[in-house]
């Protein structure tokens, strides 16, 4: 393994790049030029700049779980996300051994929607192991990243893929339910199998506030052929007569559920990107 020193005139890099290096003296190494980047994912900084934060990603792993108890809205907005990117999206469902009686009708409404619309969806157990070989062939031969809120096991889905690593795993808090964030710098493993699985604090909760209401759309794939079939081009698919989103939402075309996802993603985009 060389440490590598970055030559003055490159731009910063970030997880994932791909760069042309030449060794030096005492394993100390220099990358000299950085390759042509396949895609970005990018989150505003602080000043509201958008910087980059992980590059060549091919696959998304939205990861959610019985408990802290998931989101309709958040999966929704990694999957706007990912389509805003050109990124394939996998649905992941950790702690498949926590579905019980009381969670399952939840769960199973939710997993529907997102089934019968198309999306890849799997339910794992790192804990117990159940489902894991499945992720592994799924994960090979592509470089990914997992995202989600904080205490769905992302860190224990490293751990049972690569048992060889050591990442640190935040307990489930029992007093408030909430996960504990653990992973504060962007790593990037190598599976043996082939394919790489970048795990960075900055991808896994990254905001819209860069899309616009047009790459918001574009998000929910189910409206692809009713966007430009209202009545009015400046339609904004809320009350106005002869919007084809809330006549295919009558008719059961398009589920509540998202509908209701839309307009809260859109209710939060800063005025200018409207």
């Amino acid at each position: 393994m060389f440490r590598c020193h970055l030559r003055a005139n490159l731009p910063a890099l970030v997880t994932g790049d791909k760069v042309v290096w030449r060794a030096g003296n005492q394993g100390i190494g220099v990358i000299v030029a950085q390759m042509p980047r396949h895609t970005e994912l990018c989150r505003p900084d602080s000043r509201g700049q958008l910087k980059p934060v992980a590059a060549n990603v091919d696959l998304i792993v939205i990861v959610f779980a019985p408990a802290p108890e998931p989101h309709a809205n958040l999966i929704d907005r990694y999957l706007v996300a990912a389509e805003h990117a050109g990124i394939r999206p996998l649905l992941l469902l950790n702690k498949a051994d926590l579905i019980d009686e009381q969670n399952a009708p939840a769960l199973n409404a939710l997993l529907a929607v997102y089934r019968h619309l198309g999306y890849p969806l799997l339910e794992v157990s790192a804990h117990h192991g159940d489902g894991m070989q499945q992720l592994q062939t799924l994960l090979d031969g592509h470089i990914s990243v997992f995202v989600g809120q904080s205490g769905v096991g992302k860190s224990s889905l490293v751990n049972s893929l690569l048992p060889n690593v050591d990442t640190r795993v935040g307990e489930l808090s029992e007093w408030s339910g909430q996960g504990q964030h653990t992973t504060t710098t962007a790593r990037l493993y190598h599976f043996p199998g082939g394919g790489e699985l970048i795990d960075s604090p900055g991808i896994r909760e990254f905001g819209l506030g860069h899309v616009s209401r047009a790459d918001v759309e574009a998000g929910f794939i189910e409206f692809n052929d009713l966007i430009g079939t209202c009545r009015f081009r400046d339609c904004k698919h809320d009350r106005e007569p002869g919007c084809a989103l809330l006549k295919a939402l009558e008719d059961g075309r398009v589920q509540q559920q998202r509908m209701n996802s839309y307009r809260s993603i859109i209710a939060s985009l800063p005025q200018d990107t409207y």
